[in-house]
């Protein structure tokens, strides 16, 4: 199973917030995999519905064609 470019980036983008917590030690190192599945949700349900929602709006298919 591969994962979408898209996907690849809400992945990135939790854990550099996830660090950027444990760095100005808003979280500590033994709360990352909690932290992280929150945070990770939360970017995902948001990126994807922003998506669904322009998409809809412009009449393209969510692969890009119209």
């Amino acid at each position: 199973m591969t994962m979408s470019t898209l996907d690849e980036h809400i992945l990135k983008t939790a854990k550099e917030i996830v660090v950027k917590f444990i760095e100005t030690g808003r979280i500590s190192p033994g709360g990352f995999s909690e932290y992280f599945k929150s945070i990770y949700t939360t970017i995902d349900e948001t990126v994807k519905e922003a998506t669904a929602k322009k998409v809809k709006g412009t009449g393209v298919d969510d692969d890009g064609t119209p």
